[in-house]
């Protein structure tokens, strides 16, 4: 078949200037919410998770802290730090898993703000990450790779 004659024919087989980005594209468009969801999933479990570790492998020090150093406004000191350990150990786990995902996430956003405004304000670059990766779950749900979906199907 001649190519010269057929004009379709000599487009479709010619490499275009967008063809490969536009297929990178459509590549990364075609991959599954669920994934995303896992990978948000166990970035906000690694931060808080750890945090929560760190501070129950040297609870007096953790004490120490809040009553020194973290001023947590309306919360005696041992019961913010309670609260944090187990907000940061609890929440993250659930979120993991994927059960009560978004009210977990939406605990740990509030945390975060806490310590934006109170505690660290000048760590705003990590905590800015944190919203990212959160807010995605917040707003979209843990995805179909949850216990939330087993539980909570349409």
């Amino acid at each position: 078949m001649n190519t010269r004659m057929n004009p379709a024919l000599n487009r479709a087989s010619a490499p275009s200037n967008d063809s490969v980005p536009r297929r990178i594209v459509q590549k990364l468009d075609a991959i599954p919410y669920s994934l995303i969801a896992l990978i948000a999933r166990a970035a906000t479990f690694s931060v808080f998770f750890r945090s929560g570790a760190l501070k129950l492998s040297d609870w007096n020090s953790t004490l120490m802290l809040f009553r020194n150093e973290y001023h947590v406004p309306l919360l005696p000191p041992d019961i913010a730090a309670y609260l944090a350990a187990g907000l940061e150990l609890g929440a993250s786990t659930l979120v993991l898993v994927g059960l009560l995902a978004r009210v977990s996430v939406a605990a740990l956003l509030g945390m975060t703000a806490v310590i934006e405004i109170f505690v660290y304000p000048i760590a705003w670059p990590d905590h800015i990450q944190w919203l990212a990766f959160m807010f995605i779950l917040l707003a979209r749900g843990p995805g179909k790779i949850s216990i939330d979906a087993l539980l909570f199907r349409d």
